[in-house]
């Protein structure tokens, strides 16, 4: 039978992490994921869990590890955040380059300089282009699904890549709310048992992993991660249809609120998603006509069901908290791509929001309204907007 604790994030992501029952578990502390390991070592010190749990002396050599495991045929976990996902950047590579379904626990915060230890994606958004997958949890239980979903999708053979699950830190890390554990066995019947396809130590059936890749190979192999890439969307559907029928949560690409007759659609992820709810709540109750959407999956980019959310809106707001420093917000970039070639297309408007972790409140959220709705009434208006500055300081 399934149970409901409470408990922080943290702490469902390692619940998350004994239920899918990984092998090996690979870990460097880092402020505000360190719980997630620190949890999981009390779950195999206890006996509760069957891993080897690894104490490295960085997050490079975690995931390191975590490369070295999965290649030799188990399943491998970790946790890390900012600094410690950065330094981990080139060994990410090699872990999609290998294709190797290795799953991370972000506790998504800002980089440096300056020093910050709180929220925003910077760190998970600068590795978009590893050919890891990408899912952002709006609450803890989101966190504990997503995980669970992220190694069903990682493992399956049209796949084989690894993939990340960011949760805000601190809004969620160390917040706690009532979350469901579910039971074991339906865990295992939805994961089934781990069988490597390509990746294990086998003397009679030799292999050569990470190889050199010369110039008449190396395209070829690059092309394979981007095709598996590819078939993760539909993969990543079928995942979120077999969750709902044995766990009872239903999971998009995409999720939408309230935005079927709405002008104004803001767009964001991850815990920000709970605000926008209750905001468009209250402008609703004034008489506007405003919607929110969750993307739930950042990479693959769920382009098909982006298109469809457009279609809805006039004005498509973007609040994100990451920059991509020459261009503007990173899910706006990749917004504008999808959207370029769309004969009938909404007004597109990014907001940096957020950063550092800066609280996003009602006032700011007005704001995005405000710039927004001149949009809609021709008045020419930035394409990227900085929500909330403190132009005193500047």
């Amino acid at each position: 039978m399934s149970m409901r604790k409470v408990m922080k994030c943290n702490e469902a992501a390692a619940w998350a992490a004994k239920l899918a029952k990984p092998k090996v578990v690979a870990a460097f502390p880092i402020t505000p994921s360190t719980l997630v390991p620190e949890k999981i070592s009390e779950f195999i010190a206890d006996g509760e869990m069957d891993a080897e749990f690894i104490k490295v002396e960085s997050e490079h050599s975690a995931i390191s590890a975590c490369v070295g495991a999965s290649a030799a045929g188990v399943r491998a976990f970790t946790a890390t955040a900012s600094q410690g996902l950065a330094l981990m950047h080139e060994v990410l590579f090699i872990a999609a380059g290998m294709r190797l379904p290795i799953v991370i626990a972000i506790g998504n915060r800002s980089l440096s300089a300056p020093i910050n230890i709180w929220n925003d994606w910077q760190d998970s958004i600068s590795e978009r282009d590893t050919g890891w997958m990408q899912f952002y949890a709006e609450n803890n239980q989101e966190a504990l699904d997503l995980i669970l979903i992220a190694f069903k999708v990682a493992e399956d053979e049209r796949v084989l890549l690894p993939a990340m699950v960011g949760f805000d830190a601190f809004i969620l890390t160390h917040t706690v709310e009532p979350v469901e554990i579910p039971d074991q066995e339906v865990v295992d019947e939805f994961l089934g048992e781990y069988v490597p396809k390509h990746a294990y130590l086998d003397p009679v059936k030799p292999i050569t992993q990470g190889a050199l890749g010369f110039p008449a190979h190396y395209m070829e192999a690059r092309y394979t991660v981007w095709e598996a890439m590819e078939n993760a969307r539909q993969v990543i559907a079928e995942a979120f249809d077999e969750f709902e029928k044995k766990f009872g949560r239903r999971y998009h690409m995409i999720e939408e609120y309230k935005t079927d007759d709405a002008e104004v659609i803001l767009l964001t992820m991850g815990s920000l998603a709970g605000t926008l709810k209750d905001f468009v709540d209250k402008k609703r109750e004034e008489g506007v006509k405003i919607g929110a959407a969750k993307m739930t999956v950042y990479r693959p980019f769920p382009v098909e069901e982006f298109r469809a959310l457009a279609k809805k809106a006039k004005v498509l707001a973007i609040l994100e908290k990451d920059i991509s420093f020459g261009i503007g917000g990173a899910v706006f970039a990749d917004a504008g791509r999808v959207l370029v070639n769309e004969k009938e297309k909404p007004i597109l408007l990014d907001f940096i929001i957020g950063l550092g972790g800066r609280d996003v409140t009602f006032e700011n959220l007005e704001d995005v309204v405000e710039i927004s709705k001149k949009a809609l009434e021709g008045e020419k208006v930035e394409e990227v907007n900085w929500i909330g500055l403190r132009k005193e300081i500047l």
